[in-house]
């Protein structure tokens, strides 16, 4: 599993840990019950504090992608796809919310949102 620190990143280290390692988790990178290294040597191969390692794995579990057994540590926890499909569909509500409310802040009207949608989703595939 590699994971990438950007200290351009405007993400805290933890929360681009974070995003790695759920993609890993996603992608199927990383499969159900596969061990994730321990939070000091994942601290010590990023050259980080393991408190950012912590933090990190603390999310990862309260958001259900992996689970800690003391003296044993962490693995990927089973997916449940339909949730991960709501989590995901959650997320593009708010952003799109918050793209709306940019929007009509400076004045885009729907047609011209949508046409920008729609091109911007044309580009990706």
């Amino acid at each position: 599993m590699q994971i990438i620190i950007s200290n351009t990143s405007k993400e805290p280290i933890y929360e681009q840990i974070y995003v790695q390692i759920k993609k890993h988790i996603l992608t199927n990178e990383l499969q159900a019950g596969e061990a994730l290294p321990s939070m000091r040597q994942l601290a010590k191969d990023l050259d980080i504090s393991v408190i950012t390692t912590k933090r990190a794995y603390e999310e990862l579990e309260k958001n259900g992608f992996i689970f800690s057994v003391v003296g044993k540590g962490s693995f990927v926890s089973e997916q449940n796809n339909e949730m991960i499909l709501e989590r995901k569909r959650k997320v593009i509500e708010e952003q799109l919310q918050s793209a709306i409310q940019n929007s009509k802040e400076i004045g885009v009207d729907l047609s011209e949102l949508i046409e920008l949608l729609t091109l911007l989703y044309k580009e990706e595939t």
